[in-house]
């Protein structure tokens, strides 16, 4: 597996939802821009490698900007619900290797090419390094076995906008690329992913396990949670968006998709829109339903048992 993060708070449960999991091999992590720079990114996952016990993987610098922009400031929004520092303020400090040399694109298509249909990509921020890997090589990128992607609303409003989330919202040509590629794309979007909440009783019991990494992890979600009791009071909890992704990739049985080919609107007042596409072959699928219960239950075990290590 490989985690195309923007790492913030949400990103960081992702890492460690996918080390927490037996049957996953994460053979690298590339960096994205969206809840901090990218460079940011890449530090902060090296650090909460470091922390959950594999400085070992390494982390590739990817897109520092859309596919239509040449720069990229963090959203005010983004700094309050994910801190100046994306991990909630935390102050990792744990020492983090230099960073890898390849890029993030070169990255994909390598693995895409070693590994096949055995590769899951499971993408959480904007879909800009997987559009430029598109545009550099998109016939080894079919390679691969599935594309989880965290982002979009079909049957919800958005998050940033009426019709937009946020990680579409930040490079919308590159998710319509992606889309329209041919690609095996499973959209996990706010559909979902607000339904499945973490609560402070929830992160008391990362606590109480004493070490180190589930102090510093219930630090990061009760900064989280704080956040959410200012934007989306109504929750009583945050949203596990980015881990449900990895979640899925592991075990699709815990959604229940569409068939739907997407598109994304990329101009007027609903840019950023993910829209169903009257394409003629269907390869996007949507979900629309989750288990929530039973992932409730893998996060908590998954996590805990890799936090209490």
């Amino acid at each position: 597996m490989i985690l195309d993060l923007d790492t913030g708070i949400d990103d960081a449960l992702a890492i460690a939802y996918a080390l927490g999991s037996s049957e996953v091999d994460l053979i690298g992590i590339t960096s994205e821009y969206g809840n901090v720079l990218t460079e940011r990114s890449v530090v902060n996952s090296q650090q909460i490698l470091h922390l959950l016990g594999h400085p070992d993987i390494p982390v590739y610098l990817g897109a520092g900007h859309s596919t239509t922009t040449h720069d990229f400031s963090v959203l005010p929004i983004s700094a309050e619900i994910h801190g100046q520092d994306g991990v909630g303020e935390i102050h990792l400090t744990e020492p983090h290797p230099e960073m890898a040399t390849e890029s993030a694109v070169d990255f994909i298509l390598r693995a895409c090419q070693a590994y096949g249909a055995d590769l899951s990509i499971v993408a959480t921020g904007p879909m800009t390094n997987l559009a430029l890997a598109i545009q550099k090589d998109l016939p080894t990128l079919k390679k691969v076995g599935q594309i989880v992607i965290m982002g979009g609303a079909l049957t919800v409003c958005g998050n940033v906008s009426p019709f937009a989330e946020a990680n579409i919202s930040q490079d919308p040509e590159a998710a319509d690329l992606l889309f329209k590629s041919g690609l095996p794309v499973t959209m996990v979007g706010l559909d979902v992913t607000l339904r499945t909440l973490f609560t402070r009783t929830d992160t008391a019991e990362w606590r109480a396990l004493g070490t180190p990494a589930a102090k510093a992890y219930a630090d990061m979600v009760d900064y989280y949670i704080k956040a959410y009791e200012v934007t989306s009071p109504h929750l009583h909890g945050c949203a596990l968006h980015d881990p449900l992704a990895v979640a899925v990739a592991i075990d699709p049985s815990l959604v229940t998709t569409f068939p739907l080919n997407l598109k994304t609107e990329i101009e007027g007042p609903s840019r950023g829109r993910t829209i169903g596409d009257n394409a003629p072959a269907t390869r996007t699928a949507v979900c629309v339903q989750v288990d929530t219960p039973r992932f409730l239950t893998e996060f908590k075990s998954r996590i805990g048992q890799l936090l209490a290590q």
